[in-house]
């Protein structure tokens, strides 16, 4: 209360003089305080010990493999569909038979295409009986036109009675050469008849591939009223077949052709196939950007279907020898990557910048430092600063079944 009084007594300009130095001194304590608590916190952190797991840094192969899942399809499929109109009489194949090149897999009602063809035998009978008639009336005025012109020259026949046997002989020139044509007419029309009474035959054809092939699908029944170009089956190929298989741009421009490709797929577990890269598309679709990949596999027994889905594996590079840790080592500090080498005998770790190369799975290659040896710390380096001091965990004790001393592979208790 006297120090109220006392202060309150005081002049303004006491008053302001005596509020600022209380101040500083505020000011002074916080920060003496608060650099302690700092000191304090960052001697307890080097002072802390993190528990850890750690492996050894390991050498063998490593694979840089690009992941793909596709869809397979048949190598060539077509369907076969009548030339000619017409009733479907017979059908001599269903779905899943196996079809041979050249083989007759339908027969049309042809009845009508017989009866055109002999129409057209007989207008070519006619044809010939007119061209023979027009011949021998051609053979006869061409020696009726030869004996005016000898008449002619002796003066017994005038110009006019020539020129008569000339126009006759014209006329039955130009009338043989029409019967000629309408033979020729006539020949094509038979022909032409004969071909659409053998399209009533439907054969399944291909110019290149498997000899042998199978009936994919059916879309018609025998007794359907079909026009030309109905389709009736389908043909696929499955010897070889094709997986098609898309690619962004990150994997588009390391696959070539020709590149072996390992095919599995959920429902044959544990089989592997294998094929080969055949066609690359020369574009990447704007919608998706990926561009579509093909691979051919052999299927000789028919195991595989089109439908399926697939998994695809594409090897682009592998390394024999490789110093090899855990991908979960690699942690980063700042603006660098790196991995925590522990030092089992003072039970410290130490941060060491690497460069990352292939990574496959749990593992991942280390370039460089190049020899890089030693044990790395996998569980619990997120905790860990350079220098910070370890619990490695306790050896195993002989016959519990557990790791070897030296070789710490779980955590401690």
């Amino acid at each position: 209360m006297k120090a109220v009084e006392k202060f309150k007594s005081m002049s303004l300009a006491k008053k302001i003089i005596w509020l600022i130095v209380a101040l500083l001194v505020i000011i002074l304590l916080w920060r003496v305080g608060t650099a302690v608590f700092k000191k304090g916190n960052s001697n307890g952190m080097r002072q802390a010990a993190v528990a850890v797991v750690v492996s050894p840094v390991e050498s063998g192969l490593i694979r840089d493999l690009g992941q793909f899942s596709g869809t397979l399809i048949p190598r060539s499929q077509f369907a076969v569909a009548p030339k000619v109109s017409g009733k479907l009489k017979k059908l001599y194949v269903n779905i899943g038979d196996r079809v041979t090149r050249g083989q007759v897999v339908a027969q049309l009602d042809d009845e009508e295409y017989r009866q055109q063809v002999l129409q057209a035998e007989a207008d070519l009978k006619v044809a010939r009986a007119n061209f023979e008639e027009a011949r021998s009336a051609l053979e006869l005025a061409k020696k009726d036109f030869e004996r005016a012109q000898t008449l002619h020259q002796r003066g017994i026949y005038s110009d006019s009675q020539l020129d008569t046997a000339r126009a006759q002989y014209q006329s039955r020139e130009s009338a043989f050469k029409v019967s000629e044509a309408q033979v020729a007419n006539r020949e094509a029309a038979l022909e032409t008849a004969r071909v659409r009474l053998s399209y009533t035959r439907i054969i399944a054809t291909w110019e290149s591939g498997a000899e042998v092939r199978y009936v994919g699908e059916r879309f018609v029944d025998e007794g359907a009223l079909l026009s030309a170009n109905t389709p009736i089956i389908s043909i696929v190929e499955l010897q070889p077949i094709t997986a098609v298989i898309f690619a962004t741009d990150r994997e588009y421009f390391r696959i070539q052709v020709g590149q072996p490709v390992e095919i599995s797929s959920t429902v044959f577990p544990g089989r592997k196939f294998y094929g080969k890269v055949v066609r690359v598309a020369p574009l990447l679709k704007e919608t998706s950007r990926q561009a579509r990949v093909e691979v051919d596999i052999p299927n000789e027994d028919g195991l595989l279907k089109p439908g399926m889905f697939i998994n695809a594996e594409i090897e682009f590079a592998r390394r024999d020898q490789a110093r090899l840790v855990p991908f979960g080592a690699v942690v980063t500090r700042g603006d660098r990557q790196g991995i925590f080498l522990a030092d089992l005998e003072n039970k410290k770790a130490t941060f060491q910048p690497v460069k990352v190369g292939i990574v496959e799975g749990e593992r991942a290659e280390i370039l460089e430092p190049a020899g890089l040896q030693g044990y790395v710390v996998t569980l619990g380096q997120h905790l860990l600063q350079d220098g910070m001091s370890i619990i490695l965990p306790e050896p195993a004790k002989p016959g519990e079944g557990q790791p070897k001393p030296g070789r710490p592979s779980g955590p401690g208790k």
